[in-house]
């Protein structure tokens, strides 16, 4: 089916809204297709007739797609067939792209990366338990598979058990409901690294806290290696019981940091890169200033103005970054345009060069662009008017000022010069 995809679809668009696709599972006829959160409702409105149409090849004509989230599970039974089996967290359950080799490392996750390579080459001998933890986004989930994957290929037969704590928690439930605990118990504790991903939500569910504190136990005591994630400090997990936290507390617990924004860049630089796509070094650094709250946000806003300029057949710029981050409500901050930036818009706008609009050419639409990037620059830029002459050709302040002042006079009575300082504007990315 995904090299049906593939040969009917671009391969930018491929990478970007088709190749995050997981099959989640099949009931009867019907496919469920899991998508990321930040792409699902876009798959959803514009990709689902090419996806029935690719499964009706691949499965029958009778076959059935929905888009699911990450956070959806299969339905235990199915009117149209058998019960569907839930897979067991286990080795399978990791995603092959969080490596190693894709982590960007930076000042903020430099120790935990480490730490989490020390204990991939050397289960239970170097750190054991190892905790990460820190705000959604930063990275993780990443290192927690990372560290499966590793042992995995190189563990030398090792073997691996990757779980939320919600599947956790339904694994543990239907055991009990089913009379499986045993089952449950060795599935979990005659493994050699076990990975658990947010613990803080054991908070909520005391009967798998007991449960999880006897199989911690367990681990530990049997020489097992155990990997927590958590997105706060086992010190600010209140509602845990102190012998669990404690526990936490035993190995190493290391913090995960956002990026900073050279990092930041980098990562952008490196999704790009994996993704086959061609962005503009100023476009990456717009979004990596713009966006500082997760890795995930960045790499999703990377996704959406790729998107946006491509549908929408528009050139990469830093402007069109701010235009379509300010209306996602992405973007952190909405820092002020430069010169260059406004130069570059204007002489696109009005079809001048950008040379003759920064020499002493005068020809009116020449003339024109210039007043009008001399009144953006004042409007949109912290620049004083010396400093907007010397960066549009030299020019003095007396000349800025005129522009400013004709530009002014011109918005009501001009309607293509408004419609140019608002064309200008949008492309900047600020509002019109």
């Amino acid at each position: 089916m995904r090299d049906e995809l593939r040969r009917q679809t671009p391969d930018f668009k491929f990478h970007i809204w088709l190749e995050p696709l997981e099959l989640a599972g099949m009931d009867g006829n019907t496919l469920f297709v899991r998508a990321p959160e930040h792409i699902r409702s876009w798959v959803g409105e514009r990709y689902l007739p090419l996806l029935r149409r690719a499964a009706a090849r691949a499965v029958g004509e009778r076959a059935v797609v929905e888009i699911v989230g990450p956070g959806w599970s299969r339905p235990e039974t199915s009117a149209a067939g058998p019960a569907v089996t839930r897979p067991e967290p286990h080795e399978s359950a990791l995603n092959p792209k969080y490596t190693f080799e894709q982590f960007v490392i930076g000042g903020g996750n430099r120790f935990a990366h480490a730490a989490a390579l020390a204990v991939a080459e050397l289960p239970a001998q170097a750190y054991n338990p190892l905790f990460l933890h820190g705000p959604p986004g930063l990275g993780k989930t990443h290192l927690l598979h990372a560290i499966g994957n590793f042992v995995s290929r190189y563990g030398a037969g090792l073997r691996v058990r990757y779980a939320t704590v919600e599947q956790f928690t339904t694994a543990f439930v239907e055991a009990v409901r089913g009379d499986r605990m045993a089952a449950f118990k060795d599935s979990y504790r005659q493994v050699d690294l076990v990975l658990i991903d947010d613990v803080q939500f054991l908070a909520s569910k005391e009967r798998t806290r007991e449960e999880f504190f006897h199989t911690f136990n367990a681990l530990l005591d049997s020489g097992r290696q155990l990997v927590m994630t958590s997105d706060r400090c086992p010190e600010d997990l209140a509602q845990l019981e102190s012998r669990l936290t404690e526990r936490f507390r035993s190995g190493l617990v290391v913090e995960l940091e956002p990026p900073s924004v050279e990092v930041r860049r980098a990562i952008l630089e490196k999704r790009a890169r994996l993704d086959g796509v061609s962005v503009p070094p100023d476009v990456l650094a717009e979004i990596a200033a713009l966006v500082s709250s997760s890795v995930r946000a960045l790499e999703g806003a990377l996704i959406r103005v790729v998107a946006y300029a491509s549908l929408r057949e528009e050139e990469l710029t830093p402007g069109l970054v701010r235009h379509v981050l300010r209306r996602l409500g992405a973007a952190q901050v909405q820092p002020a345009c430069s010169i260059s930036e406004i130069v570059d818009a204007a002489a696109r706008e009005f079809g001048v060069q950008r040379e003759s609009l920064l020499a002493r050419d005068r020809r009116p639409d020449v003339a024109a662009a210039r007043q009008v990037a001399m009144y953006l620059a004042r409007e949109l830029t912290d620049h004083s008017l010396p400093e907007i002459g010397r960066g549009i050709g030299g020019r003095n302040h007396a000349t800025v000022l005129h522009a400013v002042n004709r530009v002014s006079a011109s918005l009501n009575s001009n309607p293509a010069v408004r419609s140019a300082v608002d064309n200008l504007r949008k492309q900047l990315g600020q509002p019109a």
